[in-house]
């Protein structure tokens, strides 16, 4: 019987019957290793094949086994590695050979990064499949600039949009989106920036709300660039903001000057001296 801690027992992949081919569609959060959850860390240190992204943060693929396959399937912007139906593809072919598969997303696997396309494919294939959440880069990004998402004097409620839709155009719900007294996070929308800002105004939404960009958040390259829907592509476009970004829109922005506390690192936990 087991001596180690119980929940780490629960992490163990050595029982009988799991050594047939399966997929783990795993988060690997905003880009900082150590908000990796325990499982996502575990699977990583057992895989035989790692497919990941392109916004998977530094030193997450290093926990990965020495000798597992890397393959990588990342997109940017008019560059993708290999189309979405070849990676479905991929996933399977690997399961089917037997393989134990982590499919490492950045963030959060079921927002914004097309897990759900990819588990259909391997629901019809019959592959087995389990799904490891990730911390999403709105929730990340936020606690690391010190914008809360929601606050009693600010936001009662807090959407998630995309600037990047599949079909490549911009066609939200404006009217939805501009509502006061929420906040807005907005993934993929540097390039649509000076577009998203208009529209707001144009439904409503005050040309003074405040807005933060956040690049390569909870990362040591993490900045913050603050303004209003007036001015906030200019400044954005003045320092050369560059993907990966998160647009947050609303006046939960102000508390970014008070309350941020992270300046590129993370700080370590003191070691207790007897």
């Amino acid at each position: 019987m087991s001596n180690r801690p119980p929940f780490l027992q629960s992490l163990d992949l050595d029982q009988p019957g799991t050594r047939t081919g399966t997929v783990y569609l795993v988060g690997a959060g905003p880009g900082d290793p150590e908000l990796l959850t325990l499982r996502a860390a575990r699977l990583l240190g057992m895989a035989d094949v790692v497919v990941y992204d392109n916004l998977v943060g530094k030193g997450i693929l290093d926990m990965a086994r020495p000798d597992a396959e890397r393959v990588y399937v990342g997109k940017q912007k008019d560059n993708h590695t290999l189309p979405q139906q070849e990676i479905n593809a991929l996933l399977a072919r690997l399961a089917k050979q037997g393989k134990q598969v982590v499919r490492l997303k950045g963030g959060d696997p079921f927002i914004f990064g097309r897990g759900g396309e990819e588990l259909e494919v391997l629901a019809e294939e019959g592959i087995r499949y389990e799904v490891v959440p990730g911390i999403t880069a709105a929730s990340g990004v936020s606690c690391y600039t010190g914008i809360p998402l929601t606050h009693r004097d600010y936001a009662q409620s807090c959407l998630f949009t995309t600037g990047h839709l599949k079909d490549g155009s911009l066609n939200l719900d404006w009217e939805i989106l501009a509502h006061p007294r929420q906040t807005v996070v907005i993934y993929m929308g540097l390039g649509a920036l000076p577009e998203i800002s208009s529209k707001l105004v144009e439904q409503g939404r005050a040309a003074s709300t405040p807005v933060a960009v956040v690049e390569q958040g909870t990362t040591r390259r993490q900045r913050v660039a603050t303004g209003t829907l007036a001015t906030i592509a200019e400044r954005v476009a003045e320092q050369k903001f560059k993907s990966p970004c998160l647009i947050i829109v609303g006046e939960v922005t102000q508390l970014h000057d008070k309350l941020q506390w992270f300046a590129g690192s993370v700080p370590q936990l003191a070691t207790a001296v007897a």
